[in-house]
């Protein structure tokens, strides 16, 4: 199929698609309070022709964009929240923060957003163009980092009639991504205990910050056994207060559990939750317990996965200038330490992928697309693309927008958010999606074979919301102070 019609829409939004997703990094903001951002990217989809809905699921920076009607119905998911502490001058090569301590794109969700957005108004002229059925909408996800935007969503039956999701994430590798995620939950635990005078009377006093202390000191020796894969993340985020000669009265720490299963994850927080009961019993303090948020494992597709890696192989390339290559070199002299994305992807490949990754391993910008390897193994991170994988066939890909090796969550990303490679990088993932969904549009097929895999995948089961009912999404604030 000749897609050139999909990308000549795309190149001629370029300059629009390059100024929205500056104008979102211009103001990062954490998760939930992505206010100006949302609403830069909902009057794109306004101007785009999209009809749009503000405040899904109850969430202020939620959104989606619809256009079109009948089947089938497809979703782009756009993501647009920031890092804390991340702030950076762009197009830099050494650490200058904007403002020290404010947030920054580090993850690239300025472009995600925006490249999903590309791909959802190419698809809407197509259909348009050619008199078409099917729906698009696109997704407005906030708070993927650290809020799980996508969960809440889920939970509220926000993706329940799509028939298939798309989307992407930037990156420094061109990929089909086949890989699972981990699960996670994250969870506040309080402690309430007694102020008093640590050597004048400190038998009056029920030491908050004891409670915290014996609670992790009770986690690390809960780590020997569990699964291997599991991970347990803790921030001690308030210690009471700064004077030792006081009996902390009030103390918080925030979890992060992890493991390839959700309901692995449900069985370690369960224990963690009697460590935490135990230390406020030590204590003689009061335990507060807060749901914070929680995130699935994510449902790989294999038929979606290989629809996009097609794609990425029609779809042409970016290429780049001398300057754009001396630029990524210079920025990769900067690194305190690197990210081999494809080295990672290639050694779960076994020998053949090891073996393109020398091959084409060492240079400042990775200009090729990394083979499919099918490898299905869950990656190290968690995502809340995993909880739109259970209730709809979802795929997703990487795209080059930055220098090989760039770290992710640096401030070295934040800095080549707004450069030429990251805009190159943006247009070529809407043209993928894009390509990808026409695809679907003219063979049902496809789209039924990748649902019966979903329902093989389940086998059975069906989603649970990993979010208990009642919980709302938290704003978590690293400068607030209690």
């Amino acid at each position: 199929m000749d897609k050139s019609a999909l990308c000549s829409h795309i190149d001629g939004m370029a300059q629009r698609l390059a100024a929205w997703s500056d104008a979102v990094w211009d103001c990062p903001e954490t998760a939930f309070q992505e206010r100006r951002s949302a609403e830069v990217l909902c009057r794109a989809l306004e101007e785009e022709g999209f009809a749009v809905e503000r405040g899904v699921a109850g969430i202020e920076t939620a959104f989606l964009g619809r256009w079109g009607e009948g089947k089938p119905v497809i979703g782009f998911l756009g993501e647009f929240d920031a890092l804390s502490g991340l702030s950076q001058q762009p197009d830099t090569f050494a650490k200058a923060p904007l403002c020290e301590g404010a947030p920054g794109h580090g993850c690239g969700h300025n472009l995600l957003g925006v490249g999903s957005l590309a791909a959802a108004s190419a698809v809407k002229a197509y259909l348009a163009e050619n008199h078409l059925p099917g729906t698009v909408v696109y997704y407005g996800c906030p708070g993927e980092e650290g809020g799980s935007g996508k969960a809440f969503m889920a939970r509220d039956g926000v993706f329940d009639e799509l028939d298939c999701a798309l989307t992407w994430h930037p990156g420094d590798t061109n990929a089909a991504n086949s890989a699972s995620s981990l699960a996670n939950y994250q969870i506040c635990y309080r402690y309430y205990g007694v102020s008093a005078h640590a050597a004048a009377c400190p038998h009056l006093g029920r030491s908050a910050l004891d409670a915290v202390e014996l609670m992790n000191i009770g986690v690390q020796f809960l780590r020997e056994h569990i699964i291997p894969e599991a991970r347990i993340h803790y921030a001690i985020t308030n210690t009471g207060g700064y004077s030792p000669n006081v009996v902390q009265p009030y103390s918080e720490v925030l979890y992060l559990i992890r493991a390839p299963k959700t309901g692995q994850v449900q069985e370690i927080y369960e224990r963690v939750g009697d460590i935490a009961k135990g230390a406020a019993l030590m204590t003689g303090t009061r335990l507060e317990t807060q749901f914070i948020k929680a995130c699935s494992n994510l449902v790989p597709n294999t038929l979606l996965t290989e629809k996009l890696d097609d794609n990425l192989r029609e779809i042409p390339l970016p290429s780049y200038t001398e300057e754009e290559r001396a630029y990524a070199a210079a920025v990769q002299k900067s690194f305190e330490s690197t990210s081999d994305t494809l080295m990672a992807m290639a050694q779960a490949a076994g020998a053949k992928g090891i073996a393109f990754a020398k091959e084409h391993g060492g240079r400042p910008i990775n200009d090729f697309v990394v083979p499919n390897f099918h490898v299905e193994a869950a990656m190290p991170g968690s995502t809340d693309v995993g909880d739109v994988s259970w209730v709809c066939p979802t795929a997703q890909i990487s795209a080059v927008t930055m220098a090989a090796g760039t770290p992710g969550h640096s401030w070295q990303l934040v800095a080549q958010g707004k450069s030429s490679i990251a805009h190159k990088g943006t247009l070529y993932a809407g043209k993928v999606l894009a390509g990808t969904a026409v695809d679907l549009i003219h063979h049902p097929e496809w789209i039924e074979a990748a649902k019966e895999e979903l329902r093989d995948r389940l086998d059975g089961g069906h989603y649970i919301p990993p979010i208990p009912a009642g919980v709302k999404p938290s704003v978590i604030d690293p400068s607030a102070k209690r």
